[in-house]
């Protein structure tokens, strides 16, 4: 098996989510509080001077080099400390073309984000309870009649990640063009035993946010991409946010490389069809919007303050100071999520305390001595800026 079987990682939380999927290893860990408290006030974060640059400069380079990443953007925003925005390498390797800060990424898990998003906004219209049984929504569901919406958007339904499949990789990798309906995907899950039972513990799973996404189509009576546009990308003011149809991807955007093949070498996955990630993977955005997503997500402005609060109430993850809300996750502090699907890592994450934004996005998904690039970026970058809140995710082992 291969990392593309857990790969809408963790992209989140815990997983965290795997982005695309990429999920953590649960271990038994002593994580005491759903939310870690703040251990330094917003003062301790750095004015972003031109020697600060310089640090971050050199620890960017370093990751790229060490990694092997083509390219990647960074940027760092904190109310008056300044700001810290760079582009480093190549956006294709055929043509040398330089990575830059306005190109258009595929965000793979980061998509969980918007989804989860989208479902909230049901909820507070009246239309949807975060604790109605899938279900009610969907047929033949395993444990259907016990699984919640919650459960659903908390990674705790027990259900079977499809994208640890051995049918779903074949399918893919063999043609990594080709569409993939909802409910195919469902079908690589369904047709394994459930994990566990409902709520009984966190394991990260793609297969949950597919049927969030049903949810929305079902009660909204509109394709998930209309929805999420009309009610969650228009509002918050992200016009270069887009939930795909198909393989499209808009200009410019950089291309993307992945060892997730059919043969384990590296291949450009640029036109890969992300139909296969759907509500779990799909979208594409770029800095800027994605620095207006951290704030929004994790700041709650287009939810009423109750059902953000259920969102931002996070349940142990198994890992190390790490907790995983509603399609949401807190790790040392820092609120947002991750994403991974071949070709393409993201990072978006938010510090209350500083108010401070920090967005990642490469044009790899290939680990480095069993870490994501993404990961390893958002760990160099604070331990710089944010020496208390270290952002640290530990990648999922081949197999998972």
């Amino acid at each position: 098996m291969t990392r593309l079987h857990s790969r809408l990682r963790r992209g989140a939380a815990a997983a965290m989510a795997a982005g695309l999927l990429v999920i953590f290893v649960p271990a038994e860990s002593a994580y005491s509080r759903a939310t870690p408290e703040p251990t330094a006030s917003s003062s301790a974060f750095p004015e972003l001077t031109p020697a600060v640059a310089a640090q971050l400069d050199k620890a960017v380079t370093q990751v790229m080099s060490e990694a092997n990443v083509p390219g990647v953007t960074v940027g760092l925003w904190a109310p008056g400390k300044g700001s810290y925005v760079r582009a480093f390498g190549v956006a294709d390797k055929a043509t040398g073309a330089r990575m830059s800060t306005g190109l258009n990424m595929r965000i793979g898990s980061e998509t969980k984000t918007f989804t989860v998003t989208a479902l909230l906004t049901l909820v507070d219209e009246g239309k949807v309870s975060l604790d109605d049984p899938i279900g009610k929504y969907v047929e033949g569901v395993p444990n259907g009649d016990r699984i919640t919406l919650r459960e659903l958007a908390g990674m705790r339904s027990g259900l079977f990640n499809y994208t640890m499949d051995q049918g779903f990789f074949k399918a893919l990798t063999t043609d990594p063009r080709r569409p993939f309906a909802p409910q195919e995907l469902l079908g690589y899950s369904f047709k394994h035993p459930v994990q566990f039972q409902p709520g009984e513990k966190f394991e990260y799973c793609n297969t949950n946010l597919i049927l969030v996404g049903l949810v929305v189509e079902k009660v909204s009576g509109q394709p998930i991409a209309e929805y999420i546009k009309r009610n969650v990308l228009e509002p918050a003011g992200l016009g270069h946010t887009l939930f795909p149809k198909a393989a499209e991807f808009p200009t410019p955007h950089a291309h993307g490389y992945t060892d997730q093949t059919a043969t384990g070498k590296v291949e450009d996955a640029t036109d890969w069809n992300p139909s296969w990630a759907w509500a779990a993977g799909a979208m594409i955005s770029d800095l800027n919007d994605l620095r207006t997503w951290a704030h929004t997500l994790a700041t709650g402005t287009l939810l009423s303050p109750a059902t953000q609060a259920q969102r931002m109430k996070m349940s142990p993850s198994g890992l190390p100071d790490t907790g995983y809300g509603l399609g949401i996750f807190n790790v040392a502090g820092w609120i947002g999520h991750n994403g991974s699907l071949p070709g393409y890592e993201s990072l978006v994450v938010y510090l209350p305390e500083a108010k401070a934004t920090l967005v990642v996005l490469l044009n790899t998904d290939i680990n480095y001595k069993g870490s994501e690039p993404s990961t390893l970026f958002g760990q160099a970058i604070t331990r710089i800026v944010t020496p208390q809140h270290i952002f640290k995710l530990p990648a999922q082992p081949a197999g998972r």
